[in-house]
């Protein structure tokens, strides 16, 4: 039988993850992961924002995995700018098999070195030269641990600097220097850095606004032009994440990130004792494709999808429909006149949940980045899933095309993420079914009109253009009283926009001691909508 028409039938149904790529249009230019979930919105030193993953163009036989946290990170955003949290565990996933568990997990926790005591409020009082520059007042360790196959965790480096918050010039007048020193090669040719980056994101966000304005007048802009984020990037040999090492047989993995915190958070002087490794924890976030969970998910199951692994996307009926039957092709035409493809889309199908692949004799005549597609792999433990999937053994573009595979350039997404594809109007005519015909829609070719990041990636790891350091908010609102007259000019500018970066202060939370339960352990699965939706209503426990 089909896989897609098991899909349908409902013998292995997707949640919502899956539904939600399967559902993109216009409105995928919500900012990926960017606070894309209720909880995880009021948590933002854990949220996922975007995960890439690709072959690295100058070092062959290596895969890059980069993943981001910490939304719309302004560079003003002092005193306490954006650290990695403390009470939280950070992993990049990988499955080799294609049974939706990770046959690879690579574990970072971060430690803080505060040196401000009851002296000052600053984050450095006075030129930084170096990661362990006495001026330098507060600054970051991580451990970075892996683990294979569920062996126990290995430790591969430990008090590791992390890269700080990028002050500005008179406080890091080099800043190439401080990231090229948090840059560490571990042994096996490991390559690991940990610190803020510019967001390598490019997409304008006026989607919100009736798509777009209602007749596509509101593109153009880049709306996380000149904010930051929290990065992780790690470089390792493809023998470490392919099946049975070898990529020549094996060559496609699936990728996908997660964060965890402690079931139960204490906050005050107490949090510092303890290690968050050891302690019980629930899943907050996780990430595999860009434009998921914000985009198509319903709210009511946004949270849940953040605590769920990929293993159990294909036992929660929740909103399959939406995969064969997405409701976004339908809102274009109503509002653009582009008329919805057919249904049932197995195109979809198969591009975000299986891999594409003939193997699962869909509409897609071709073999790319299905891990049904390995050599070694027992199809019977195959399990549709969300994850970005990618093959190892496509070999570097010369000239990579922003539209990748549909571009023609079968590195590109949905065959993995290059930090230059442009995701969203890559989605747009997928959505729209390009991927099925071969031929763009002619009428939404020019997609949101931001095709490229405000600032230039760098061609050696970690690839991520230097942190922005001009404020984003340049004045010049447009609300009743503003000043008008503001500029957009200087590094990675746009308007002013909303910043999420807020938490209770000291006094606030009473300088003591709270307790707050978190969340619980992984739904169980075939668990049927309307408990899944009460379970999570039972679960969320005042933050008070």
């Amino acid at each position: 039988m089909r896989l897609a028409t098991v899909l349908r039938a409902g013998a292995a149904t997707v949640v919502a993850a899956g539904v939600a790529l399967a559902g993109l249009g216009p409105v995928t230019s919500s900012a990926s992961s960017h606070r894309e979930a209720p909880l995880i919105a009021a948590d933002p030193a854990v949220d996922n924002t975007d995960l890439y993953a690709f072959v690295s163009p100058e070092r062959a036989g290596y895969v890059t995995f980069i993943a981001n946290w910490q939304p719309f990170e302004e560079p003003n955003g002092g005193p306490n700018f954006f650290p990695f949290a403390t009470d939280a565990v950070y992993l990049i996933n990988v499955d080799s098999d294609g049974d939706a568990k990770p046959d690879a997990v690579f574990r970072w926790t971060f430690q803080n070195v505060d040196n401000r005591g009851g002296d000052t409020f600053l984050y450095a009082n006075g030129p930084v030269t170096s990661l362990d520059d006495e001026n330098l007042l507060f600054r970051q360790t991580y451990t970075l641990e892996s683990s294979f196959h569920g062996e126990p965790f290995k430790t591969r480096i430990s008090g590791a600097p992390v890269a700080p918050s990028r002050v500005g010039a008179a406080t890091m007048p080099d800043y190439a220097k401080l990231r090229a020193d948090a840059n560490k090669r571990l042994p096996g040719g490991w390559n690991v850095y940990a610190g803020q980056a510019d967001d390598p994101f490019f997409l304008d966000l006026r989607v919100f606004d009736l798509l777009y304005g209602g007749d596509l007048s509101e593109v153009g802009q880049d709306t996380l032009a000149g904010y930051n984020v929290n990065t992780i990037a790690l470089q390792v040999p493809f023998s470490d994440v392919a099946l049975k090492g070898d990529a020549k047989r094996n060559p496609v993995i699936g990728v996908w990130t997660t964060t965890e915190r402690a079931k139960t958070r204490i906050t005050g002087p107490a949090a510092a004792g303890g290690d968050i490794r050891n302690a019980e924890r629930v899943q907050v976030s996780r990430l595999g494709n860009p434009l998921v969970n914000e985009v198509v998910v319903p709210a009511e199951l946004k949270d849940a999808f953040n605590s769920i692994s990929p293993d159990k996307d294909a036992g929660i009926p929740a909103v399959v429909k939406r995969v064969t039957e997405p409701e976004l092709p339908k809102l274009i035409e109503g509002i653009y006149k582009v008329p919805a493809p057919a249904t049932p889309r197995d195109d979809l199908t198969e591009i975000f949940l299986t891999g594409i692949t003939t193997k699962a004799n869909g509409p897609i005549k071709a073999d790319l980045n299905s891990q049904l597609n390995n050599a070694d792999v027992n199809p019977a433990g195959f399990r549709p899933s969300e994850m970005l999937r990618l093959n190892l053994g496509v070999p570097v573009t010369a000239q990579p095309s922003r539209l990748g595979v549909l571009g023609g350039d079968l590195q590109g997404f949905p065959n993995g993420r290059r930090l230059t594809d442009d995701v969203v109007d890559i989605s747009l005519q997928a959505v729209e079914g390009a991927a099925v015909t071969g031929k763009p829609v002619a009428a939404l070719a020019a997609g949101d009109k931001v095709d490229a990041n405000d600032n230039a990636f760098s061609g050696e790891f970690p690839y991520l253009a230097l942190p922005n350091t001009s404020a984003v908010n340049k004045g010049g609102g447009t609300g009743g009283g503003a000043v008008t007259g503001g500029t957009a000019g200087g590094t990675g500018a746009s308007p002013a926009a909303e910043n999420p970066n807020t938490k209770p202060s000291a006094f606030e939370s009473g300088m003591g001691m709270t307790a707050v339960t978190v969340g619980t352990s992984a739904l169980a699965a075939g668990l049927g909508a309307a408990l899944f939706l009460g379970w999570w209503r039972r679960r969320r426990s005042p933050l008070s």
